[in-house]
């Protein structure tokens, strides 16, 4: 068995470092999608399409079985995947499946992205010192280990790639994608609900989404959207009782 993770924005690997010393397994893999603290290719398409065909392509290349938990956009890919090559996974896992809906409303930073001064916005980010970038990730919920580890990956790569990907599910793109959910269902999924996440839909637009999927919902209280670093103890406690499911 392998359990692969993969991150999300502004992020890069180093957001489950907390969590992969409490999971205590030796079969994990972290993969960092291009321009999310690994390098963009030239010609690589930003788009979540690209993305997708991308992770199919390293999940492709690893033996299975495979459990695959995604977190932010990590967690878009995980679902779409889901929907498109079951054939790949054993399961899969992800914290952001609210976004799915219709009804759901990209978060303020997202919106800025997708319009017309996105490139401004992106800048902006890149231009701040990397004291302040491990501050405002640190205060977010990263923590200051795991921000300090993230604030140098902030560039033009990371930049390139978030305007590509929030421009390619911009509304009513990501609730048309949302409409084949059902498809997930052909292998067992797990939402995660964290409280105080404000970026990814809230609680009852995962819970309808879960429902179409035919997921189960693992509902953590009080933690915000890195609840990976936030209480890493509780969040592999949660996975590893999904994983054990599995076998």
């Amino acid at each position: 068995m392998t359990v692969v993770l993969i991150h999300g924005n502004p992020e890069t690997d180093a957001i489950w470092d907390p969590l992969r010393i409490e999971l205590a397994r030796d079969d994990v893999i972290a993969l960092s999608p291009p321009g999310f603290g690994a390098p963009l290719p030239e010609n690589f398409d930003v788009t979540s399409d690209g993305y997708l065909h991308w992770l199919a392509q390293e999940l492709e290349k690893l033996d299975g079985p495979i459990d695959l938990v995604g977190h932010d956009w990590g967690g878009v890919l995980v679902v779409r995947l889901a929907m498109t090559r079951p054939d790949l996974i054993r399961s899969w896992c992800t914290d952001i499946i609210g976004i799915f809906n219709h009804e759901y409303v990209w978060h303020d930073a997202a919106q800025s992205w997708q319009g017309p001064d996105g490139e401004s916005a992106v800048r902006a980010l890149i231009d701040l010192s990397e004291s302040d970038r491990r501050a405002i990730f640190a205060q977010l919920g990263m923590g200051e280990s795991v921000a300090t580890k993230v604030a140098p990956w902030v560039n033009d790569d990371m930049g390139q790639a978030i305007l590509g990907l929030y421009r390619s599910v911009s509304q009513p793109v990501v609730g048309k994608l949302g409409e084949a959910l059902h498809d997930a269902a052909q292998r067992p999924g797990l939402c995660i609900v964290a409280s105080e996440d404000t970026y990814t839909g809230g609680e009852m637009l995962h819970r309808q989404a879960a429902d179409r999927s035919g997921a189960e919902v693992a509902f953590l209280e009080g933690l915000g959207h890195w609840w990976m670093c936030e209480d890493p103890t509780r969040a592999a406690e949660q996975l590893n009782l999904w994983f054990d499911k599995q076998d």
